[in-house]
């Protein structure tokens, strides 16, 4: 071969090597812009399972799920499941049949004292009004209980209100005779009957116990604000081992209450039809927390309430024993929530 031949030849094979590299370059970029793409897309995570009872507070949850904020967040199954009775709630968290559980924050108090660890993860709503004590007529005041019997569910947070209104009466349980209901809303059902002089219970109930129970109310928790506040809580041995899912469940509340703040109207259908309520009134003496109102509860005021209720179930004797209800509050996801 020629000068020339050899020259065509070598030029021939570096053609041929760029266009190689060239494809092969190609090729590559393709890969890692599918690889991104996967690294992009919301992993599936564990089914994540929460019981609560027939509340409107509790309403967020179901806006999540039914408008899809949780899939988006990677959470394809959320099982909520509505048991009427605190007891049973309990079992069914103590026996592993749920993850977790929507109540109130002295609740969860007395669930850590009898040996089930909690992490509080999101603050749902704060009851303002949909909570008190009707009574008689003629009872006008929490003092002109005294003597009385009240209907209740004792251990629970309807005790806690009414042992918080006695005491600042100058009263004790020990000065009324308490008969006991299987939740607020049968106390309520037993004081329009007109079984009992005063039940303590929760909305529709106050209206119903002053409009068909010829009552009186007499104090609601308009007048205990801060002290009956309801949130998220899961066992810590679920919470600490799934950190993916239980900041899915924060993100995706956090959109379900920004989605109530642009659409309140569709909001609330979607609620009450998941807690099968009617739409009107749903959230009367109720006041939904947003992602703001979490982030300023978790910096002090929510350990306070804990404390206080730590305090009062210990020494009403409720629980054996005082929990470190610091210990109780997460609030590490709130901060990692997408602006």
């Amino acid at each position: 071969m020629g000068k020339a031949g050899k020259v065509l030849a070598a030029l021939a094979v570096l053609l041929l090597v760029l266009v190689a590299s060239g494809c092969g370059g190609q090729k590559t970029a393709g890969s890692g812009q599918q690889q991104a793409a996967g690294t992009d897309q919301k992993q599936k995570l564990d089914k994540v399972r929460i019981t609560l009872t027939t509340w409107a507070g509790y309403g967020p949850l179901f806006l999540a799920r039914d408008k899809g904020f949780f899939k988006e967040e990677g959470l394809e199954d959320v099982e909520i499941t509505v048991i009427g009775g605190l007891a049973e709630r309990k079992a069914a968290l103590k026996g592993n049949q749920v993850d977790g559980m929507a109540t109130t924050l002295d609740i969860e108090t007395t669930l850590e004292a009898e040996g089930v660890p909690m992490k509080i993860i999101w603050a749902l709503d704060d009851s303002y009004g949909g909570d008190g004590i009707v009574a008689k007529k003629d009872i006008k005041s929490v003092a002109d209980l005294k003597g009385k019997t009240v209907a209740l569910d004792v251990g629970t947070t309807s005790h806690f209100f009414l042992l918080n209104c006695l005491e600042k009466a100058g009263l004790s349980d020990k000065d009324i005779v308490i008969s006991q209901a299987a939740d607020a809303g049968q106390a309520g059902q037993a004081f329009v009957a007109g079984r009992v002089d005063a039940a303590v219970t929760w909305e529709p109930w106050l209206s119903r116990g002053v409009k068909e129970g010829n009552g009186n109310l007499i104090i609601n928790s308009k007048e205990t604000p801060g002290l009956i506040v309801d949130a998220v809580a899961f066992r810590k041995d679920f919470a600490d081992s799934h950190p993916r899912e239980m900041q899915a469940v924060v993100n995706g509340l956090a959109k379900a209450m920004q989605y109530f703040a642009e659409n309140k109207e569709d909001a609330i259908k979607i609620m009450a039809r998941g807690l099968d309520m009617k739409p009107e009134g749903f959230l009367d003496g109720i006041r939904l927390y947003n992602l703001e109102d979490n982030r300023q509860f978790y910096q002090g005021d929510m350990l306070k309430t804990l404390q206080k209720a730590a305090d009062f179930y210990y020494d009403k004797k409720v629980i054996n024993t005082k929990p470190d209800v610091s210990k109780m509050i997460d609030g590490s996801y709130l901060a990692k929530v997408p602006q």
